[in-house]
């Protein structure tokens, strides 16, 4: 017990990493899940998407800044397909994001040349080696640093998007879509862009992360969709009495927590095969326990 503890404190830096590499993904999310209540699958696949992309891209020579905003818009496309694909082809939201997902696994191989892998070489640019940014801090804390500002900068740019018209709008088609019709705006059109903004967000965060492990996994989707709403999940129910803290941070939180756990899973002796069925239950377990409270507080009432 004592060494599984050790091993676990001894990975939490790495650990912390993975957690805010991943709260991007969380974001992103959190926009198709609390915001517009919309169970977007797309997720398993624009993950992998953005990952394919930035790859591919980085052994071509590009900056690897330029490389993930591609990627990103890789991804806003993916977003924009199931947009339309739901609102234009009236599919149901589910149906709509398992049909790009689908669709999405054929694409990133053909992105690849057909190979499920692919590794960076050490002495490739990313943005956690080899440039001039991380020459400037501090050996060992490079990777968190810069995880940390891309953290950051994202989360600004949705918190300070939320509260222009447009955010408002968007989180008004999530709540009721007749007051945006009301407001003489399509409620079809803010889905389709929020649903944008959220898998360019996702794409993202698998370019960042194919860039930190310096190998891209054509399975590194599956399963995506639950992880980042494991995490969504966590943080809003932990924090759910502080109604000042935003939602964004709260995912944040809740990616790192997630992963926290998964590192402490592991470093007890489960497997990392056996992560997948964790994840399943903890998730389960998560929903049933919200939707127990629910009904507690339905009986009070």
């Amino acid at each position: 017990m004592t060494d599984a503890f050790l091993s676990f404190f001894r990975s939490l830096p790495a650990t912390t990493e993975q957690g805010l590499i991943y709260a991007l993904m969380a974001m992103g999310v959190m926009i198709t899940y609390l915001i517009l209540d919309f169970p977007d699958l797309t997720v398993d696949g624009s993950f992998p998407l953005g990952g394919a992309v930035g790859t591919s891209l980085i052994l071509q020579g590009v900056d690897p800044v330029l490389s993930a905003l591609i990627a990103m818009l890789c991804g806003m496309l993916a977003g924009l397909l199931t947009g339309l694909i739901h609102v234009r082809l009236k599919v149901r939201a589910l149906f709509s994001g398992i049909i790009m997902m689908t669709a999405l696994y054929s694409i990133n191989l053909r992105i690849t040349g057909g190979g499920s892998l692919l590794s960076i070489p050490r002495q490739s640019v990313t943005l956690f080696r080899n440039n001039a940014v991380v020459s400037l801090l501090p050996d060992g804390l490079s990777v968190m640093i810069i995880s940390l500002v891309l953290v950051v900068l994202v989360k600004v740019t949705i918190d300070w998007l939320l509260k222009t018209r447009f955010g408002l709008l968007l989180r008004a088609t999530g709540d009721n879509e007749r007051v945006v019709t009301s407001l003489a705006r399509d409620h079809g059109n803010m889905k389709i862009m929020g649903l944008i903004i959220a898998n360019g967000l996702v794409a993202f965060c698998g370019a960042v992360l194919c860039q930190q492990q310096r190998l891209f996994d054509i399975s590194m989707g599956t399963g995506a969709m639950v992880l980042a709403l494991a995490s969504v999940i966590i943080g809003v129910n932990l924090f759910k009495k502080a109604e000042k803290m935003r939602a964004t941070t709260k995912a944040i939180i809740g990616s790192l927590i997630y992963k926290a756990a998964y590192s402490f899973a592991i470093s007890m002796g489960l497997r990392p095969g056996d992560m997948k069925l964790v994840t399943a239950l903890l998730f389960l377990g998560i929903l049933s326990a919200d939707l127990l409270k629910r009904k507690e507080a339905k009986k009070d009432a």
